[in-house]
């Protein structure tokens, strides 16, 4: 088979550190949604399967199709939102609202108006969002120092040392020596780990207009613009064709399907698919899907087993987590940052996404991505305006955004012989 001919350590450890990344940094706040609409044991356990065995197949299934890499993930702020807006609502209503969600989210993929909203952002500013949304990793990763000295010593060193020696394998090398260095000093929680299968378990939905105000509206709006939005950016600067309604649609669908079992919102992935897209994945582009196919795996894995995996990727320092991502994603950051100020006409505006973005400023329970597009746009219309049309210079349609990612740099896209490979 073809995947595992072009299937290498370094993607596999990308597509194992983008779940470790995605799980331990939000698994939490998923806990508390449910625990918010009142969940039993069973249903929290039955979330984890609904969740990871949508967003493993939804990544898994269309990687091995393409020979791209997609990313599908749960929506962090939207368990966030539910989180905070769940109090009075039953797990029955909580479901209606996924299902609302859900075809809401279907809706904007097979109607295509999510597409030419993003085909209407400039690269610079494309490029400074992605830069924002993952530059908060890059200083956690150095943050964690303050509690984990030692441990972010070695692995910043062993990163540099095998950037220098092999830097194909900086990334693995890193992981292991830390896990070991972790190990050694006791700071590894095996303790929370329990081998146990997870049931799926099915609510019937209630429909309600209140619930779908309160949840279903806010939880539709924050993940398209604060998670669908900036994993369209992280596609376009990796420099990949990927129809991006379709892969919405299937994200709608796929909510749809397991919402009753508690998948409460699936989207495209920003921060974990960075790391999948990224030259540490992979130095030929056309081989990267197998990161997000291994990392799918991983997902119906920790689908399977539920709380089993989600113990053992728990059980790391948050710490080491917060570290290894930072390093993993420091070339994407660069590259995003180096698009988004080359154009000297657009570098004032790209900087003020990057920068409102980064803040992690919230505004009517929509994150801060969303209002770095907007103020980023906002401040190239002012100084575009009566100079030039707005939509006609930078309009990233596919092929100037993949020819700007190829000129970026490690994470081009490069065209293959059997036509199906980026």
């Amino acid at each position: 088979m073809r995947f595992f001919k072009d299937l290498s350590l370094s993607a596999f450890t990308a597509g194992f550190v983008a779940v470790l990344v995605g799980f331990t940094s939000s698994v939490a706040i998923v806990f508390q949604a449910a625990l918010a609409f009142g969940a039993t044991p069973a249903q929290i356990s039955s979330w984890m399967w609904a969740l990871g065995i949508g967003m493993g197949l939804a990544s898994a299934v269309p990687s091995l199709w393409l020979r791209k890499p997609v990313m599908i993930a749960w929506s962090t702020p939207g368990a966030a939102v539910l989180a905070v807006a769940g109090a009075g609502y039953t797990m029955n209503d909580a479901v209606g609202a996924f299902v609302v969600c859900a075809a809401l989210m279907a809706i904007a993929g097979a109607t295509g108006w999510f597409e030419r909203v993003m085909n209407r952002i400039p690269m610079a500013i494309a490029s400074a969002l992605l830069a924002g949304v993952l530059a908060r990793f890059g200083l956690d990763a150095f943050l964690a120092a303050k509690t984990a000295l030692p441990l972010v010593l070695v692995m910043l060193l062993t990163y540099l040392l095998a950037r220098r020696i092999s830097p194909r394998y900086a990334v693995p090398t890193t992981l292991l020596v830390a896990i070991v260095f972790a190990a050694l000093r006791g700071q590894l929680a095996w303790s929370q780990v329990h081998l146990e299968l997870a049931m799926p378990v099915f609510t019937m939905p209630a429909f309600s207009l209140q619930a779908t105000v309160s949840l279903a509206l806010p939880l539709f709006v924050v993940t398209m613009a604060s998670q669908n939005l900036p994993g369209v950016a992280a596609i376009r600067a990796a420099g990949y064709d990927l129809p991006i309604s379709k892969l919405i649609t299937l994200s709608g669908l796929g909510t749809l399907v397991l919402a009753p079992f508690g998948a409460f919102a699936l989207n495209l992935s920003a921060i974990t698919a960075a790391i999948c897209m990224g030259r540490e994945a992979h130095e030929d582009p056309a081989r990267r899907y197998t990161a997000a196919v291994s990392c799918g795996a991983i997902y119906v894995a920790i689908g399977c087993f539920g709380a089993a995996v989600t113990g053992l990727l728990t059980a790391f320092p948050k710490e080491l987590v917060a570290t290894i991502a930072g390093l993993a994603l420091l070339g994407t950051i660069g590259g995003g940052l180096a698009a988004a100020v080359r154009d000297e006409s657009h570098r004032e505006a790209a900087l003020i996404t990057f920068l409102v973005t980064l803040s992690g400023v919230t505004l009517a329970g929509i994150g801060s991505a969303f209002w770095g597009v907007v103020a980023g746009a906002a401040a190239l219309a002012i100084q575009q305006f009566g100079r030039r049309p707005f939509g006609d210079t930078d309009k990233p349609a596919e092929g100037k955004i993949g020819r700007d990612a190829h000129a970026a740099g490690p994470s081009a896209h490069r065209p293959s012989t059997d036509g199906k490979n980026p």
